[in-house]
């Protein structure tokens, strides 16, 4: 389990190297001008078998305008699929899949600094590593051989904070911090 100071230095890392790293069109991106000013959150929902934890959106979330102001800072929940299989005590449904690899929170960032997806990807990435992705609203998948795909929450592996929400993207509605 990280400590909430090796969570926040390594946040504060990821910005300096997306900083530096970004071509000059993204350094120069403003940030997202979200139509109602929100996006959707998600959170720790539950700690699960053999180190696995359960994210989602909770009573507070809303995937379909958002739910937290774009000017808040928040970590973003990020997600690395790398195809690990449930652990026993896990059944994965649609309102509870299983992501199929690990999650884990970066230090906080103003949603706003969040102009795309990409930008929100490469956060993770400099976080976390290749691999690490921005954790998306529909990770979770359930059926015989994982095939489909569910919403709402889902099982990893991984250590998050509790007691926070998390930026967390969704695909098919405009409830991200860069839409």
């Amino acid at each position: 389990m990280r400590s909430v100071k090796t969570v926040l230095a390594l946040g504060v890392a990821a910005l300096a190297v997306t900083g530096s790293t970004m071509t000059p069109t993204a350094a120069a991106a403003t940030p997202s001008v979200h139509a109602n000013g929100k996006a959707m959150t998600w959170t720790l929902l539950a700690d699960g078998p053999s180190g696995t934890v359960q994210v989602g959106g909770g009573a507070l979330s809303n995937p379909y305008q958002g739910d937290t102001s774009t000017t808040t800072a928040l970590p973003v929940l990020c997600l690395r699929i790398d195809d690990r299989p449930a652990p026993a005590g896990i059944t994965p449904g649609f309102y509870a899949g299983w992501a199929r690899g690990a999650v884990a929170a970066t230090g906080p960032i103003r949603g706003t600094r969040l102009t795309s997806r990409a930008v929100a990807d490469g956060v993770c990435a400099n976080s976390f590593g290749p691999g690490w992705r921005m954790a998306e609203f529909h990770d979770g998948r359930y059926g015989p051989g994982l095939e489909n795909s569910g919403g709402w929450s889902y099982w990893a592996y991984g250590d998050v904070p509790a007691g926070t929400r998390f930026w967390t993207a969704i695909n098919d509605q405009p409830a991200n911090p860069w839409d």
